[in-house]
């Protein structure tokens, strides 16, 4: 934890002090090197710290490359005024393009997170649905199905209740399709979270047949699964239901 702290605290102080230390030395080479091509390797500068996935240190990075290519690379030297227009269009777009590869950087560290996400999604119903092909026991699967559940939904705890008896009609459910309703009237789960004061009940059934529910509760935080997520852990509770249908070993 304290190396993570502090790799937070330096990123950003690297991502404001390398752009420095990149313009000192092509100021060293300002008679040879135009000042596009600078501007063209002061933007790897700001793809390094994009590739981070700190969006402050991205935007800070670009944001240093601006004021020191400024400073080092323009006329008149070490005065953050430019009186050439072409260096003006330099700067501007090494800022403009500086700050759009770091959001460009960040959609993709997010597309590939989801992507990871969608891929362990998967990866438990297909685990599950090979449970429920094998004939493994029942108490495995529903217990497996819980903490897959709670992974999947970011919430506090997920228990299995096998009774069968109607719930309460103001208890919050999740559907199979992903809705969530609470009293008949649907929940908005990404603006508003799963409901804090009470449990909610997602039901173990195929068929038409209900073998019992799973109670979700998320009292500690809000919690909001997206539909994705949502369906997923309807999923798993229809693969539970599924296994529970026919005669199964319970040891």
């Amino acid at each position: 934890m304290r190396t993570t702290t502090r790799g937070s605290v330096l990123v950003p102080w690297a991502a404001l002090l390398v752009p420095l230390a990149a313009c000192a030395v092509l100021a060293a080479f300002r008679d040879s090197v135009a000042n596009t091509n600078a501007a063209l390797g002061l933007v790897l500068v700001v793809v390094a710290f994009a590739a981070t996935g700190r969006r402050l240190a991205g935007v800070l990075a670009a944001l240093s490359c601006g004021v020191w290519f400024d400073f080092f690379l323009t006329e008149p030297y070490q005065r953050l005024t430019i009186d050439d227009p072409a260096d003006v269009e330099t700067a501007v777009l090494l800022l403009v393009v500086g700050v759009a590869v770091t959001e460009i950087a960040l959609w993709g560290r997010r597309q590939q997170a989801r992507a990871s996400e969608r891929a362990g999604y998967l990866g438990g119903i297909v685990t599950a649905a090979r449970t429920v092909a094998d004939g493994v026991s029942t108490d495995g699967l529903v217990g497996a199905v819980e903490r897959q559940i709670v992974e999947v939904l970011g919430i506090d705890a997920c228990r299995f209740d096998p009774g069968t008896a109607p719930s309460p009609p103001a208890r919050p459910r999740l559907h199979g399709d992903g809705t969530v309703t609470r009293d008949g009237r649907p929940v908005d789960v990404e603006r508003d979270g799963l409901p804090v004061d009470d449990v909610t009940e997602l039901l173990v059934e195929h068929g038409g047949v209900v073998h019992g529910r799973y109670l979700l509760t998320s009292s500690t935080r809000v919690c909001r699964p997206d539909l994705d997520r949502r369906l997923v852990a309807a999923t798993l509770a229809g693969q539970v239901g599924a296994a529970l249908t026919g005669p199964r070993p319970t040891t």
